[in-house]
């Protein structure tokens, strides 16, 4: 039964459009290129991207128009004008601001209007435009704000000749969170305060005497078109509070949202899933608001990662809050969200209220989702007239949709009949007619061709007779003591009593949910149900928390429930007395009952309770060893058991292997192998292969035996297989065709490793072509190093190559394997060390250009994201092998430029010097560098060819010499000179580099006078037209 909204909740956000495709157009779905920010106009929606394009797609009809390409860096802010939307300004990577000029009007080129170099080397944290003027303010990191003019051919040809000036406002004390302009003020919102500023009159005010620390937005709210007074304006507080303050900055009062927010969620309405409404959620929340925004009508808007935010400022109420996932940044327009979220997807969102959005999904004819929406939010249910409800109701289907049928004739039944005097709005509407509300607020009259007849008055009656069958269904009779019975009748017993109460539980919470909404239920519920004191006792140790929540009590009960196991199921051993064997039972039926719920329903993922139970299980270093490892696989059990019983066992079984319930060892170095193997060998016919599969290569991966006897058992599944025929005749390209055709595809795992037993490494070369049905943890469970690396690297390889760098990383679990997988291809097919690296570990002479077998993998598995220790031991790793390329690369990510700069001074290799794989010096002082590492290892290899018959000092000079050359073309041959004397360098450059240098200082003259020669001129031009 769906839950019902209170009916304060009057609003909602509803997603009924998918931009997938759009992205998939524009090919900002790949993991190469993303989205990286937005914005929203009437027309427009802008989306930044992370390769420096600006795309431009029309909202009517979703079709792109226009894209602007920069190659200063990513798009970091985008910015649409708000009154004139032929501009549009972005910020890249590197500081630049730029105002674009569409000219869509007369059919023009797109221009760049203005160029800021205002932020360079700052972050762009936000873009503003004037309202009323073609001014852009920016704000960045640095806490610097500033603004550009935009120039505009709409104002003539001189104009747009003519380049406005960057003006600098002012510098905050931190970074910039969000601006703001209204009215001649701008809104500066820093890390620590709000700041207001007359742009006009250059005077600037505090808003509030507290500060803060964190990001924290801010806006104006403009007062509603038709009534006169000055905005007001909000700042973001911490613990969910939010400033109300005067156009002024004189802060008027405070709005505390923290106790508004201890409420349940609003459920988003889309078409990818259910909506989803949890009650009991009514937890205070204290949140930092990184950005407010002005949205839809006087209402405030507001996110974190996780969830939307709105607030009524006017009222001080929360209009709704909405879970959802991942969000980075909103653009908004009018009632429209467009969310871009952290994966680079993003969603369009609409703000309406409950019953217009039922009447858009009546309109794209989404009938359940319309019903479902009817049936949770009783503001829209009131609205709708009957008869739509009833046409709502036909197109359901009784088949899968019974329940929300039944939920919808319930609510139609209580709902007041169209003439009733009750509802002012529909008491002017004949009884022959109905209405629908139209997405601009009219309301459409709808004449019906009959009257509308009244409900069934006995509907309440036959919903009790209804409840009162499906109480007669369940029979809660009190069990009598099972006496001297076999054992397998106890577990038998123990489970029918398990499932009878789960299921009576479960039935009196939803008839007590029921039963409250109606008056005198109560009584002839508890008449219906009796119960005695034991059965009583049994629930309560059923739904025990002490057990259900409890690491440590779980693993307890699990392993009391091993030892019935063991006696019940086990392997005969020592006849026991039967004055033994009935006390044992009884206590068995006991331990049964309270540990029979036990299932992997209730637990879900074991990850965490588990750790739970290693770090407070260390106390009692206790091991039960259940029976040594030598014997076979119990593929049958020694009684027949009912499916429904087995089922139940297998459950619980498997629960115990996920837990490691095998001793009370308080770590995975702690368990008992040899348990797990005996438990292994004796229920395997109670776990899931599947399952035990998993777990093997979670928890148990440094046993490799345990491993051993899951495949000793599913051996036995195989036997029968005509696939192991084929195999075993020898004949591979058969084998392979045979399991490929192999359906349903059934112990996978098992043969695969009968043909690399049969062909080796052949055979784990054609192993990629079942991923992910065999995984690389299989094959490096099964196969020798030397025979993974080809696997790995054909696996790898098949991937397109965008999709290579995110492939490998999804098989990094865990992320160990990083490291593990680089030492193993650095080892295999690679050059000797003594050719890569000298005696004192320094590279040796263009040993960079030895070819390595596994380079491509290698350079996918440095480039992998991961922490500074991990590439720190990489980068080790690189160097003590004598990988050099892999070695600069990891140089220049942990900023070690020095020691790159020595390596390639080694190297002797001019291209490592460039763009895009090379490490290029950005400032004089790493040319000083390089030139004084350079000159160090000429002298030294001079030194060291005295006494052999090679000399590398000839190699080394040649280098040096190129060296100032390409540090001439960068600063001028003069500068470069200058700098090789403070160094101390003397060196004679040969002909060909005093030529080169000569031309350079020609062309450098030359370059000088025809930059003066356009300054004149634009000069007379300019004095020209002020004539």
């Amino acid at each position: 039964m769906l839950p019902v909204l209170p009916e304060t909740s009057t609003h909602v956000l509803a997603e009924f459009d998918c931009l997938d495709p759009l992205l998939s157009a524009l090919r900002l779905d790949s993991g190469r290129l993303k989205c990286t920010c937005l914005a929203v106009s009437r027309k427009w929606l802008a989306l930044g991207t992370s390769a420096g394009g600006l795309h431009l797609i029309q909202k009517e009809g979703w079709k792109q128009r226009l894209i602007l390409t920069h190659k200063e860096g990513s798009i970091t802010q985008v910015a649409c004008c708000p009154h004139d939307e032929d501009f549009v300004a972005v910020a890249t990577s590197q500081g630049l601001v730029v105002v674009w000029e569409l000219q869509l009007e007369r059919r023009g080129r797109p221009e760049r209007t203005s160029v800021s170099w205002e932020h360079r080397g700052q972050a762009v944290t936000s873009l503003c435009w004037d309202t009323s003027g073609l001014r852009v303010f920016a704000g960045d990191t640095g806490g610097k704000v500033s603004f550009v003019r935009a120039g505009s051919t709409k104002h003539g040809k001189g104009s747009a000749f003519v380049i406005f000036p960057v003006q600098t406002i002012t510098t905050v004390d931190s970074r910039v969170v969000q601006l703001g302009y209204q009215e001649g003020r701008l809104l500066v919102s820093s890390l620590s305060r709000c700041y207001l500023c007359d742009t006009e009159r250059e005077k600037f005010w505090r808003v509030g005497n507290k500060e803060r620390d964190g990001e924290y937005g801010a806006c104006f709210l403009p007062q509603p078109r038709g009534l006169s007074g000055t905005p007001l304006l909000y700042c973001a507080r911490p613990g969910s509070r939010v400033w109300e303050a005067s156009f002024s900055g004189e802060v008027l009062s405070t709005h505390q949202f923290k106790q508004l927010l201890a409420c349940p969620s609003t459920p988003l309405i889309t078409y990818k899933r259910e909506p989803c409404y949890n009650p009991k959620q009514k937890t205070p929340q204290s949140l930092a608001f990184p950005r407010l925004l002005h949205f839809g009508d006087q209402n405030l808007l507001t996110w974190t990662d996780s969830a939307i935010y709105m607030f009524t400022p006017q009222s001080g109420q929360v209009l709704l809050w909405t879970e959802i996932k991942d969000l980075t940044e909103i653009a908004v327009f009018r009632s429209e969200l467009f969310c871009l979220h952290g994966d680079g997807r993003l969603s369009h969102l609409s703000l309406m209220s409950a019953e217009r959005c039922v009447e858009r999904l009546l309109r794209r004819e989404s009938w359940t989702l319309a019903a479902t929406v009817c049936c949770m939010f009783q503001h829209a249910r009131k609205c709708l007239p009957i008869d739509r409800l009833e046409h709502l109701k036909l197109q359901l289907s009784s088949s899968t949709h019974q329940p929300l049928i039944n939920q919808l004739e319930e609510m139609m039944a209580k709902l007041e009949p169209l003439d009733s005097a009750s509802s002012s709005r529909r008491s002017s509407i004949s009884s022959h007619e109905s209405f629908n509300v139209l997405d601009c607020g009219i309301y459409r009259v709808i004449s019906r061709r009959g009257s509308q007849s009244d409900e069934d008055s006995s509907s309440l009656v036959s919903q009790s007779m209804l409840e009162e069958e499906r109480l007669k269904e369940f029979s809660f009779v009190q069990e009598e003591d099972q006496g001297e019975q076999g054992k397998e009748e106890i577990v038998s017993s123990f489970v029918k009593k398990t499932t009878e109460k789960i299921n009576t539980l479960q039935m009196n919470t939803d008839i007590w949910q029921r039963m409250d909404q109606r008056e005198g239920w109560q009584g002839e519920v508890v008449s219906v149900m009796p119960q005695c004191p034991e059965e009583a006792n049994n629930d309560a140790q059923i739904q025990d928390p002490l057990i259900l929540l409890d690491p440590v009590s779980l693993a307890a009960a699990l392993q009391e429930w091993l030892m019935v196991l063991e006696k019940v199921l086990g392997p005969e051993e020592q006849d026991h007395s039967g004055q033994e064997q009935e006390g044992e039972e009884k206590s068995v039926e006991r331990e049964v009952e309270t540990t029979s719920c036990l299932t992997e329903q209730d637990f879900g993922d074991v990850g965490e309770p588990m750790e739970q139970l290693e770090a407070a299980g260390k106390e009692e270093p206790k091991t039960i060893c259940i029976r040594p490892p030598n014997e076979t696989v119990r593929m049958l059990s020694p009684r027949p058991l009912p499916s429904d019983l087995k089922d139940d066992l297998s459950q619980i079984a498997s629960l115990c292997f996920d837990m490691g319930c095998f001793s009370h060892a308080g770590s995975v170095d702690h368990v008992c192998v040899e348990s797990v193997c005996s438990f292994m060998q004796r229920f395997f016919f109670l776990v899931d292969p599947e399952r035990v599969h998993r777990v093997c290569g979670l928890r148990y991966q440094e046993h490799p035996e345990v491993l051993n006897i899951f495949i000793t058992g599913m051996l036995e599944f195989t036997k029968s297989s005509k696939v192991v025929e084929v195999i075993q005749k020898g004949d591979m390209l058969k084998s392979l065709r045979s399991l490929r055709e192999l359906q349903p595809w059934k112990a996978p795992l098992l043969l695969t490793h009968l043909l690399y037993e049969k062909h080796g490494e052949l055979a784990v070369r054609s192993f990629p072509q079942f991923y992910p049905t065999v995984l690389p943890s299989d094959v490096m469970a099964m196969a020798q190093s030397s025979h993974f690396l080809p696997y790995l690297d054909n696996l790898v390889q098949s991937r397109a190559e965008e999709q290579k760098l995110s492939f490998i990383g999804s098989l990094l679990q865990p992320e160990t394997l990083r490291q593990d997988w680089l030492e193993l291809a650095l080892s295999h097919d690679a050059p000797q060390r003594s050719d890569t690296l000298t005696a004192e570990g320094h590279p040796r002479w263009h040993s960079h250009f030895f070819s390595w077998g596994y380079s491509r993998l290698i350079s996918l598995l440095i480039r992998q994201p991961a922490d500074l220790d991990s590439k720190q031991k990489m980068l080790e790793t690189c160097k003590g092998q004598g990988y050099w390329t892999g070695y600069l690369y990891l140089c220049n990510q942990l900023h070690r430029r020095s020691e790159a700069f020595s390596a390639i001074c080694s190297l002797n290799d001019m291209s490592l010097l460039e763009e895009p794989n090379g490490i290029v010096p950005q400032n004089l002082d790493e040319w000083r560098l390089l030139i004084q590492l350079s000159q160090k290892i000429c002298s030294s290899s001079t030194a060291a060819s005295n006494g052999t018959n090679h000399n590398n000092g000839d190699t080394s000079s040649s280098f040096l010499n190129g060296l100032v050359l390409r540090l001439a073309r960068v600063v001028g041959p003069d500068r470069a000179m200058e700098t090789l004397h403070e160094c101390g360098v003397q060196l004679e450059l040969g002909p060909q580099s005093t030529l080169v240098c000569e031309l350079l200082k020609v062309a450098e003259k030359r370059q000088r006078a025809l930059i003066q020669t356009m300054l004149e001129r634009c000069d007379r031009f300019l004095w020209s037209q002020q004539a």
